[in-house]
């Protein structure tokens, strides 16, 4: 795991921590939850600088803030969810974007019985409507929760739109530019590796 992957598990953390609190978290419970051993998280912590006090922990809010710098999440970050099924409901309602510095600007699908369905703070929109609000809130990112039939026109229109990163939750293969980052995330197919590696 990179250290920019460990550092966003730290904020994470921390992030519940502060919002259930708590005023200061150890490396050993950042440890427990995010599966770094204590000492690594230690050691990424003080290579950015002095964090906390040894025996004391790390103050919850500071370490929040000192790590959206790091990350870069100080600036929230733009996307838009395509597919209002289970999928994006379940990342919809999971407040995610909070932890991350990342705000979900749009919800969209193409059936019609789902359209104008309140997920959370938004209402889910027609696909038609996809471009426009890419366009208008300037997002960067996209997540495809659709079947894959469906995934590479999806693709196709984010990037139309100026999307540069995408997550994909289908099966699809998708074929996209060289400037366009995708990450394809199959629970199953990622589950069965797991079970295939421990067999």
């Amino acid at each position: 795991m990179s250290v920019a992957k460990r550092l966003s598990r730290y904020l994470q953390v921390a992030r519940r921590a502060a919002k259930s609190g708590a005023e200061s978290i150890s490396s050993y419970e950042i440890a427990s939850y995010t599966g770094v051993n204590a000492t690594q998280v230690r050691r990424d912590l003080s290579s950015f600088g002095k964090f906390g006090k040894r025996g004391s922990g790390y103050k919850t809010d500071l370490l929040c803030e000192r790590l959206r710098a790091i990350l870069g999440a100080d600036e929230i970050q733009s996307i838009v969810i395509v597919g209002a099924g289970r999928v994006g409901e379940a990342l919809l309602s999971s407040q995610f974007s909070d932890s991350q510095g990342i705000e979900v600007v749009g919800i969209f699908d193409i059936d019609s019985s789902k359209i104008g369905k309140q997920i959370g703070p938004l209402s889910v929109s027609s696909v038609g409507e996809l471009k426009h609000q890419v366009k208008r809130h300037s997002a960067r990112g996209g997540v495809i929760a659709v079947p894959a039939q469906e995934a590479q026109n999806v693709a196709d229109e984010l990037i139309e739109a100026g999307v540069r990163v995408l997550v994909n939750y289908s099966e699809a293969l998708l074929d996209v530019p060289d400037d366009v980052s995708v990450r394809t995330l199959n629970p199953g197919a990622e589950l069965l590796s797991m079970l295939s590696r421990n067999a």
